[in-house]
């Protein structure tokens, strides 16, 4: 069995361009793969950019035919992957992560907590998800999730020693959110990992800087602008971080 490597992608989305979207992941699942990475998470919305006005009419469902390239890639590179995008669903469409896994078989986990201002073009989730592998639980989050307690709480009451989100932070609230998710790492004892953009995109203009952290604090970063992998790799109950250009 492969040693367990956690990433996260940080990339450019293209807004509602998801063919070419999709191109940039595959690009990032090779390079991952080529690691050895077990599990790819790529930032909230990774595949239509966020674009929340956009979001009904590029929702996604789980026999999605866009999906093909991602699930090919999936099962030829025997690799998880965590893809950003809006879920079709009654009403308003969800914010969500949809899971590939190396079968090809789709889970889908949607985001619970809503910032201010996302109900007026999204429904919230109301379940949590969790991945088994190499014997660890990984819990999956999506942005404003990281900034409610409750969240985090629940999910290491489920067993879960990994605690990955796709988001989308901005230089205004980097310090405060990912003081959270080190107070996480350091309360559960977790590997929190989070992938951000790192290009503008709607109204926002994030600041990159995707990382890591576990109980003793940063493992890894990514800079402001690179397009690169943030990798976490676990070895006799100890994690190590490097950081790859994309």
């Amino acid at each position: 069995m492969k040693n367990l490597k956690i990433s996260v992608a940080q990339v450019a989305s293209i807004k509602g361009n998801v063919e070419a979207n999709i191109r940039a992941h595959i690009k990032a699942i090779d390079k991952a793969s080529k690691l050895g990475v077990t599990y790819i998470v790529f930032p909230e919305l990774s595949l239509t950019g966020y674009e929340p006005k956009l979001a009904k009419d590029l929702a996604f469902t789980k026999d999605d035919t866009r999906l093909k390239p991602l699930i090919d890639s999936a099962i030829n590179k025997n690799i998880t992957l965590g893809v950003g995008a809006p879920i079709a669903s009654k009403g308003l469409p969800k914010i969500g992560l949809i899971i590939i896994s190396p079968s090809g078989s789709i889970d889908i986990y949607e985001k619970i907590h809503l910032h201010s201002g996302e109900d007026k073009f999204f429904s919230k989730g109301s379940h949590h998800n969790v991945l088994t592998m190499s014997n660890t639980k990984i819990a999956n989050a999506i942005c404003a999730d990281t900034n409610n307690t409750v969240h985090a709480k629940t999910c290491y009451e489920l067993g879960t020693s990994i605690y990955i989100a796709g988001v989308l932070i901005t230089e205004g609230g980097y310090d405060a959110d990912t003081a959270v998710m080190h107070s996480y790492a350091r309360k559960y004892n977790m590997l929190v990992a989070m992938a951000n953009h790192n290009q503008p995109t709607g109204n926002w203009k994030p600041i990159g800087k995707s990382a890591m952290w576990t109980n003793t604090g940063l493992l890894a970063s990514a800079t402001e602008s690179q397009h690169a992998l943030v990798v976490a790799e676990k070895l006799d109950d100890t994690w190590s971080g490097q950081v790859f250009e994309l």
